[in-house]
């Protein structure tokens, strides 16, 4: 469900892409806290990071805030219009969000992040990574393989891995807590599809989780 504030633009979801129209009474000083325009969440190796963007459109007044922390704040801007930009991640992901006008007192909020689009940003992603959520000893754990470096990530931390070679293909050792694990890479057949990931514990396939 949308935020109060938050609309959708041109059919786009309004985590990538939102309009938002405040309107202030005359005589009114100061802005409430409903200048939440906009949302997004970014899917990353080390995690997914959530982006909030506050927008007051008769100050100018500007809040970001990337997992709840804020990291951008201005309470006076005579320009509404613009860029901000920041680094998420602990790869230090570019960042920019862009406040355009689209007339009247209504703005369009657009995210680029690693200078792609959100859309193309996020349908990038999901051809690079590779991702498994699973419990283990009691405890829940998010890996993630990067298919363009071969890094495996476990709950936000780049691990050491052992890789080997094997007849059907390849596999790279870690672990997952205290559990040891192995990602399997082998040849799918098929040119289109190119290689096969598969994450085994115990030697059991865990299935892949489609965020």
């Amino acid at each position: 469900p949308l935020l109060p504030g938050l609309q959708r633009y041109r059919g786009s979801s309004a985590l990538c892409s939102t309009v938002a129209s405040h309107n202030t009474e005359p005589g009114m000083t100061g802005e409430k806290t409903q200048d939440l325009v906009a949302l997004w969440e970014v899917h990353l190796a080390d995690g997914i990071h959530m982006i909030e963007f506050e927008h007051g459109t008769t100050s100018g007044r500007r809040v970001l805030r990337v997992d709840r922390e804020v990291i951008v704040k201005r309470d006076w801007m005579f320009k509404l219009v613009g860029n901000e930009s920041f680094h998420i991640g602990k790869s230090k992901a570019q960042c920019s969000i862009k406040i355009e006008p689209v007339g009247g007192f209504a703005y369009e909020y657009s995210l680029e992040v690693a200078g792609k689009s959100y859309k193309k940003f996020t349908e990038n992603q999901n051809k690079i990574m590779k991702t498994w959520i699973l419990p283990v000893d009691g405890t829940m754990y998010r890996v993630v393989l990067e298919k363009d470096t071969l890094d495996i990530w476990v709950n936000g931390t780049k691990v050491e891995m052992a890789g080997e070679f094997t007849e059907e293909g390849t596999e790279t050792h870690f672990a997952i807590g205290s559990q040891p694990a192995y990602v399997r890479a082998v040849s799918s057949g098929n040119k289109r599809e190119g290689i096969i990931h598969c994450l085994l514990v115990h030697e059991t396939e865990v299935p892949e989780y489609v965020e």
